[in-house]
């Protein structure tokens, strides 16, 4: 089988030869960059010192080269926009070396020179002249987002279009991009092309600061965003359905350019879930993010052949039937460490409804801290679990994060190459 013909029979919940592979296809199935280096230089890609490039700067997501695809059997290639979370543009690469010591390309406008204490500052649209809208701490991995809400929120001036800022019709430029970036992958590849197109992700927190913007107006601080959801819900329904709005015409414009030539596209990737429990009651999903959900999935389903997918982490059990009623075809990224996601329990109770992306191997404690021999019985027994009868795409839990022992992570990719195949 091809790349793509396998993983459109695992969407179908049909066993095709082997169990699909994606590393990369999303900023929610990726690598960070000193982990792709360190697979990189394990696998013998590249000469000791050849840089990584940063392609996500937000969680530092190292680009997933062909070469590298090519070698472990990854059978997803992700299509994103042509602009990063911080507003500038995925273009002009040049050297940087990250605080233990990768050396990696960066985008022209991502801010190298760190502050008098260590601190790494990126700013919107990379303009200096602006706050920065984002902070790796001295010595850290990833950038977190800077809340730059001036004051308390002032409900009597209140605006849903300050929110909507981020949330616009797509432009020509952006348009010929996924034109262009879809067609090469469909033409120059034989992979299942992964979209991520945008303005669908109603509420996601980490879009709330809205990083991209320079002077960001609405409920922008995180704690504020959460508290209104219960006391400012009529302004957020009116919010999300407005956005709604925008990305249904967007998702037509772009449809009208990239046809059916995309496989999967994401759509949401709000956390609805702890290690522990839910953010919110089901009743809430319900009445407050549901009905966006479903009047997106529906286009999707009525209008094209693309797959609709949902990441949500932590322990989003009792969700996962109100996920199948919206319509979602996949579930990301099925967090089994949490509480009550039981892959066995998950599998046999939802399995014919949903294709789980994700769940082969715990992130958080197996793959950085375990032995090889661990992570090879846990990869094992996952494809075991998630893979019979099709509907599974092999994808660790989130992303492959920073400071994974490179035998670990050589040992993840035997494991799924050894367990994978259907027919033995």
């Amino acid at each position: 089988m091809t790349s793509r013909e396998r993983v459109h029979k695992a969407l179908q919940h049909q066993e095709p030869d082997r169990v699909p592979l994606d590393l990369g296809g999303s900023n929610v199935s990726g690598m960070h960059v000193s982990s792709v280096y360190l697979l990189r230089q394990a696998l013998g890609l590249d000469e000791p010192g050849t840089p990584v490039k940063v392609v996500e700067p937000f969680q530092m997501l190292g680009e997933i080269a062909p070469d590298l695809m090519d070698a472990l059997g990854v059978d997803v290639i992700g299509i994103q926009g042509s602009r990063t979370m911080f507003g500038f543009p995925n273009e002009n690469w040049r050297p940087w070396t990250t605080f233990d010591g990768t050396p990696v390309l960066v985008p022209q406008q991502f801010n190298t020179e760190p502050e008098p204490n260590g601190d790494l500052l990126l700013y919107p649209e990379g303009d200096r002249s602006a706050p920065p809208s984002g902070k790796m701490p001295a010595g850290g991995w990833y950038f977190d987002a800077l809340v730059r809400q001036p004051s308390l929120v002032d409900d009597e001036s209140l605006d849903v279009e300050d929110n909507l800022e981020e949330f616009q019709l797509i432009s020509d430029q952006e348009l010929q991009h996924y034109k262009t970036a879809v067609e090469a992958a469909h033409t120059g590849t034989d992979r299942a092309i992964f979209a991520s197109f945008g303005g669908t992700s109603f509420g996601d927190i980490a879009l709330v600061p809205a990083p991209q913007l320079k002077q960001p107006r609405g409920i922008r601080d995180i704690e504020e965003w959460y508290i209104s959801t219960v006391t400012r819900r009529d302004f957020l329904l009116t919010l999300f359905q407005r956005q709604c709005e925008i990305a249904l015409e967007n998702l037509r414009r772009i449809h009208a350019v990239v046809g059916n030539k995309v496989s999967v596209v994401f759509i949401t990737g709000t956390d609805f879930g702890t290690q522990n429990g839910l953010f919110l009651s089901p009743e809430s999903y319900r009445s407050l993010y549901m009905p966006f959900h479903k009047a997106v999935n529906d286009w999707v389903h009525q209008n094209t052949s693309w797959k609709t997918f949902i990441h949500s982490c932590g322990a989003v059990y009792p969700l996962i039937p109100h996920f199948i009623e919206a319509g979602f075809d996949i579930v990301n990224p099925v967090q089994c460490s949490a509480a009550g996601m039981d892959p066995r329990v998950l599998k046999n109770e939802f399995g014919s409804d949903v294709v789980f992306w994700g769940g082969g191997i715990d992130t958080q404690q197996t793959l950085p801290f375990g032995t090889p021999e661990q992570i090879d019985r846990q990869v094992q027994e996952r494809i075991e679990i998630f893979g019979t009868g099709g509907g599974f795409v092999f994808n660790t839990i989130h992303n492959v994060q920073a400071r994974i022992p490179a035998k670990n992570l050589v040992a993840l990719y035997e494991a799924v190459q050894k367990y994978g195949n259907y027919r033995g």
